[in-house]
C-alpha cells in the first residue's frame, strides 16, 4: 500500500470556444483587474487579444505583460513583477505555454511573498497567500496548468529551479483546444514529445501511486493515440483536444508522482547547449526507458496494456524496448533529432553534463538509482 496526500486546487474547465468563459470565470473569483501574462507568439497569433477583450467585456479590467520568453528567466519575473506593482490586480492569467504559465507564477510569488525565486526553490516556502491564477494553455505540454511548481531559470547561473509550493496553484485550468490549432507543426511536435514523457516518466518514478497512475494511464492513453495524428491532421479538433487534456492530465500525474531521469537529463542539454526543452527530452527518453526496463520493464509491460490504436504499437511482451522504439520512431517522424549527434553534441562536455545532470532533482525520483557515471552511459547511448 503507497501512501499519498492527494490535493486537488484546480478547477479544469474543457471544450471549444471555453476561453469566452474567462470574463465570467475571473468575475466568479472577484477580479477587477487582471493581469495577463503572455508571450509574442502567441499574442501575434491572436489568443491574447481574444482574452483581453473576454476579460473587458465581463468589466475586468486587463493589463498584459509581454516580457515572456522560452524557458522564463529571473530577468524575466523581475519585470513582471515590477509591472505588476504599477497595475496592482487582485487576478494574474498565464494564456500561452508552459513559459507563459510558469512565468505568471513567478511573478505571484515575489509579488506576494516579496524576496527572489531562489528563496523559493524547492517545496513549500511561501509563507502568504498568494493572488488567485487562472491558466490558459495554447500548447498541449508541461500541463503547468495542473501543478503547483514554477520552473524558473536563473538568469546568472542558467540553473533552472523549480519551485514549489501549494499555494501556487491555478484556481482555474481553462482547456480551449481551439488555441492550439495555431501551433506551428514543430511546436506541436516538441510541446507533444513533452507531455509524453512526462506521461511515462509519472509512470514509473518511486513516488508514484494509485492517484498519480490514474492520471499517468489516461494521459499515455490520450497522447500516445493521437501525437502523430496531429502531426499529420493539424486542424482536426477531436485530436487536438484529446493531446491538452492528455498533456494536462499528465501534469497532474507530475504534482502527485514528479518526474524522473529524462528530464534530468534534458535540463543541462538546454543550460549547457540552448537545446530547446521538448527537444532534448526527445532525444533523451527512448535511451532512458531501455534503462530502466532493465529492472523495472514490469511497470512499463503494465502501461502497454492500456490499448492504443495506433501502428507499430507495442505488445505486452515487448515490454520497455518496444515502448522505447515506438517514441524513438515517433520522435523521427516529428522531425527531430533522435540522436545527440545530430544537434552536434559530442563528449566534449559529457564530464559536466553528468555532473549537472546528477545535481536535479527529478533524478532522485527515477526508479532505478542514477548517478553521474550512469548519467555519463546515457548521454554516451544517446550519442548514436
Amino acid at each position: 500500500m503507497i501512501p499519498f496526500d492527494f490535493q486537488p486546487r484546480t478547477r479544469i474547465v474543457f471544450g471549444p470556444d471555453s476561453l469566452q468563459q474567462l470574463g465570467p470565470l475571473a468575475r466568479e473569483l472577484g477580479a477587477s483587474t487582471a493581469l495577463v501574462v503572455s508571450d509574442p507568439g502567441v499574442i501575434h497569433a491572436g489568443h491574447t487579444q481574444k482574452g483581453l477583450d473576454c476579460l473587458e467585456a465581463a468589466g475586468v479590467k486587463a493589463v498584459l505583460f509581454d516580457g515572456v520568453q522560452e524557458n522564463p528567466s529571473t530577468v524575466n519575473v523581475a519585470a513582471g513583477v515590477a509591472f505588476a506593482k504599477e497595475h496592482k490586480p487582485d487576478l494574474i492569467v498565464g494564456l500561452g505555454g508552459g513559459s507563459a504559465m510558469d512565468c505568471a507564477k513567478g511573478i505571484n510569488f515575489l509579488l506576494t511573498n516579496g524576496g527572489e525565486m531562489k528563496d523559493y526553490w524547492g517545496v513549500g516556502k511561501a509563507t502568504q497567500e498568494m493572488l488567485p491564477m487562472i491558466a490558459v494553455p495554447t500548447t498541449a505540454g508541461t500541463g503547468s496548468e495542473a501543478q503547483s511548481f514554477a520552473l524558473i531559470t536563473d538568469a546568472e547561473t542558467h540553473v533552472k529551479m523549480a519551485c514549489g509550493d501549494k499555494k501556487a496553484a491555478c484556481r482555474i485550468a481553462l482547456l480551449d483546444p481551439q488555441l492550439t490549432i495555431t501551433q506551428p507543426r514543430t511546436v506541436t511536435a516538441l510541446t507533444g514529445i513533452d507531455a509524453i514523457s512526462h506521461a511515462l516518466e509519472t509512470f514509473v518514478t518511486k513516488k508514484r501511486n494509485e492517484v498519480s497512475l490514474a492520471f499517468s494511464r489516461e494521459a499515455w492513453r490520450l497522447l500516445a493515440a493521437n501525437y502523430t495524428k496531429v502531426l499529420a491532421e493539424p486542424e482536426n479538433l477531436e485530436a487536438r483536444g484529446a493531446m491538452q487534456l492528455g498533456a494536462c492530465f499528465a501534469g497532474m500525474a507530475i504534482e502527485n508522482s514528479m518526474l524522473g531521469a529524462a528530464h534530468a537529463l534534458a535540463n543541462p542539454l538546454t543550460a549547457h547547449y540552448g537545446v530547446v526543452h521538448g527537444q532534448a527530452v526527445a532525444v533523451m527518453l527512448p535511451s532512458v526507458i531501455r534503462y530502466n526496463g532493465e529492472a523495472f520493464n514490469v511497470m512499463y509491460r503494465d502501461l502497454l496494456s492500456v490499448p492504443v490504436d495506433v501502428p507499430g504499437y507495442p505488445s505486452v511482451e515487448q515490454g520497455a524496448y518496444g515502448l522505447a522504439d515506438l517514441v524513438q520512431s515517433w520522435v523521427d517522424q516529428a522531425g527531430l533529432a533522435t540522436n545527440l549527434s545530430q544537434l552536434s553534441i559530442n563528449g566534449e562536455k559529457l564530464a559536466a553534463l553528468s555532473t549537472d545532470a546528477a545535481k536535479q532533482w527529478t533524478g532522485h525520483f527515477n526508479p532505478r538509482e542514477v548517478d553521474a557515471g550512469e548519467f555519463s552511459k546515457l548521454y554516451q547511448a544517446a550519442m548514436q
